[in-house]
């Protein structure tokens, strides 16, 4: 199945190797070649995350019987119309109604009740329901706080209780159809399935459902001087960060993301990599080696690669006007023409490319229409003047305040500061036209927590 379309040859047909793309030009190149995922029926529990694909109409009212939300006794309004802590209604207990069954079997008629239980439906003749705290419980003493267990004293389903305060018609009585009714529509196309959606799905009795899957997402790293987290350091070496922070990045974009080990700086076993992990992804995420450097792998491994079928395929490498996340790769490979996103190896750079460009692809492949983060205006608020490089879209970490409509800068500009972008939980977008922000100024705001 393809999910995406090959890319316009664009190295040699629109500017060349050194033409330098927009940041709105290669989202736009990106999300004009993914397609969505086909739909799929599922049970319930694997479609959570889920988008639908059909509108889901109640087959049943929910709930289907009037029923009672209270443990208590269901009686007619007339016969504690004058029920008082003085003078309580005196009735006769007829019996008992559980949850799960038809109620039908018992009819409250004048001067009666009916010990009833939460969920349990209102038998015939009953008119509302007076919770268990407004009587004796039967007990012929004083209000009861709780009934008493049905084994522990049989007689309290029968003999009399009484009841010290009134109740209008219907008090304590779900009605039928009160949640939803039937033919009502109970979730639109385009919802993202989660715990309360798929609830209310097993609450109208469906036990499966069209959606979209959730998209399979291969994230790996590159470069032989990674070491994986809890391995000992050797000289030149750093811990791989990238493929932890973009696989969780993944998956809180609500892909199914799998996470491979780093792979060292040769074209070969990179090839190999990819090519071994195609069967189980609907789209690749590289990231390091895309500059100019001696060693960037991903670049010499995929320049020339292309999918067999299909003319002008293949990853094209491009330079973007942004900081951080200048060199960016995108194209398709494999035979199902899996779409791969490649991102520079700097922390920061590569989590605000995929922030940009690989999650609004996660949620094109999902079938969302809303496929990017949330935008604010805020207030800049700093102790001087942010500075910012002509020509380019810069993104900086910050901190929002959403109750003062401000906007602070963490840490600095430089792309390998992890530990300002842990603390950060926006992108502040510098322009391209402008070279200095101002404190005061208004600033656009990427929201990464919502």
């Amino acid at each position: 199945m393809s999910t995406t379309e090959a890319p316009p040859a664009t190295a040699d047909g629109e500017g060349g190797p050194d033409r330098v793309w927009s940041v709105d030009e290669h989202l736009d190149d990106v999300l004009g070649a993914i397609r969505p995922l086909e739909p799929i029926e599922l049970q319930l529990p694997d479609a959570q995350g889920c988008v639908l694909v059909e509108d889901v109409t109640v087959p049943v009212s929910l709930p289907p019987f009037d029923n009672s939300s209270m443990d208590g006794y269901a009686v007619r309004v007339a016969d504690v119309a004058d029920a008082s802590t003085e003078f309580p209604a005196v009735l006769t207990v007829i019996g008992d109604v559980a949850a799960g069954s038809g109620g039908a079997e018992i009819t409250v008629g004048p001067g009666e009740a009916a010990r009833i239980m939460t969920g349990a439906p209102l038998p015939p003749g009953a008119e509302a329901v007076v919770p268990v705290e407004w009587t004796d419980g039967g007990s012929g003493e004083g209000p009861a706080t709780a009934f008493r267990s049905a084994g522990a004293n049989p007689g309290d389903s029968s003999g009399e209780v009484r009841v010290h305060r009134p109740a209008t018609a219907r008090a304590h009585v779900r009605a039928a159809g009160s949640d939803v009714k039937a033919g009502d529509n109970a979730l639109e196309a385009g919802t993202v399935l989660g715990p309360p959606q798929l609830g209310l799905l097993a609450a109208i009795g469906r036990a499966t459902v069209l959606v979209r899957p959730r998209p399979r997402v291969v994230v790996l790293s590159t470069g032989s001087e990674l070491v994986q987290p809890g391995e000992e350091l050797g000289p030149g070496q750093i811990y791989d960060s990238n493929s932890f922070a973009l696989t969780a990045a993944a998956r809180d974009a609500g892909a199914i993301a799998y996470r491979v080990g780093a792979v060292t700086d040769d074209a070969a076993e990179l090839r190999d990599t990819i090519d071994d992990q195609l069967v189980r992804a609907d789209l690749l995420v590289t990231t390091g080696g895309v500059s100019v450097g001696a060693y960037d792998v991903v670049k010499e491994a995929l320049s020339h690669t292309s999918d067999e079928d299909e003319p002008g395929s293949g990853v094209d490498f491009r330079k973007l006007a942004m900081q951080p996340g200048k060199p960016q790769g995108f194209g398709s490979i494999g035979p199902d023409h899996t779409p791969l996103l490649a991102l520079p190896g700097n922390p920061v750079s590569s989590y605000v490319s995929f922030e940009l460009f690989v999650r609004p692809a996660i949620r094109a492949l999902m079938g969302l229409e809303d496929v990017h983060r949330p935008v604010v205006h805020a207030t800049l608020k700093a102790d001087k003047a942010l500075e910012s490089p002509s020509g380019k879209r810069q993104f900086l970490r910050g901190a929002y305040d959403a109750a003062t409509g401000t906007v602070t800068p963490v840490g600095g500009s430089g792309s390998h500061l992890v530990a300002a972008l842990a603390h950060a939980d926006c992108l502040l977008v510098v322009p391209e036209d402008t070279t200095s922000l101002a404190p005061g100024s208004e600033v656009d705001v990427v929201l990464l927590t919502r």
